[in-house]
């Protein structure tokens, strides 16, 4: 249960995730200035930074990848008259952590090189990637200090389920750490882990680093029982509701939308 029950979790939203962008850069029967990056595309992205920024010698970590929109103007042409004027070229914005600083780059696919490279100097982090979060996880439920904490509440380490938050900006000096507060929450009985939180411990990691900078445990607070706590309708028990009377929505005529490669009207 425990460590499976939490994968179980991130690979649902992984599944989610990946069948998500399946539907998102499929390649359109038409390209569109507008489409979102194709598979090929993508791997482009990834082929012309590591040759840029070999992971042998840089820490590169890509953040965030899409299209980077083109001119208004040249797509406002482009759109009034498609036969005449050339379709704007494809380009991609990246968001990526290079050697513990945030760039954002913009690679061109005609020549195939980045024409942008600004280092981001403000507030705010890129986004979390999957495996900074399950890494920073499972330091903690590796450090001894945070172990003893478990075993002092006479709880199972192996129940034990943790998530990576950030910890926010609320107007301090800016620093470069990336840091997250893991949380922890208990099993043993339950998949319903919100309900059973490990309250009174906070452990802070640093993603940058990848280790424990912060540890506290400020007092113990009685766990809730895991029973009545399971929400799944498996394992729900009466009186029940009335169910719900059926609803059917039709149009025997078809929908009144259009699907187009990616737009839809």
């Amino acid at each position: 249960m425990g460590h499976s029950s939490m994968a179980s979790i991130f690979n649902r939203q992984t599944f989610f995730f990946l069948l998500i962008t399946f539907f998102i850069v499929r390649p359109a029967q038409q390209q569109h200035p507008l489409d979102p990056l194709n598979p090929s595309e993508l791997n482009l992205v990834q082929t012309i930074l590591t040759h840029a920024y070999p992971n042998s010698h840089y820490n590169l970590t890509f953040q965030y990848v899409g299209l980077e929109d083109p001119d208004k103007p040249t797509l406002l042409s482009w759109l009034s008259n498609h036969s005449t004027t050339k379709i704007p070229q494809r380009r991609a914005f990246i968001i990526a952590r290079i050697n513990h600083q945030t760039h954002e780059l913009i690679v061109d696919f005609s020549n195939r090189s980045i024409i942008s490279n600004q280092i981001y100097q403000g507030h705010g982090f890129p986004l979390l990637t999957f495996d900074e979060q399950r890494a920073a996880n499972a330091l903690t439920l590796a450090y001894a200090p945070f172990v003893a904490s478990v075993s002092k509440r006479g709880l199972k380490i192996n129940e034990v389920v943790c998530g990576s938050f950030t910890v926010g900006w609320y107007g301090e000096t800016r620093n470069n750490k990336r840091v997250v507060k893991v949380m922890c929450f208990y099993l043993d009985g339950t998949v319903n882990m919100y309900m059973r939180p490990l309250e009174g411990v906070t452990v802070t990691v640093d993603l940058e680093e990848m280790k424990i900078i912060g540890f506290w445990d400020r007092l113990r607070v009685p766990m809730p029982k895991a029973e009545g706590t399971d929400y799944r309708e498996s394992e729900l028990k009466p009186p029940f509701l009335l169910p719900l009377k059926k609803i059917t929505v039709e149009q025997p005529d078809g929908p009144s939308f259009k699907i187009d490669g990616h737009g839809i009207r």
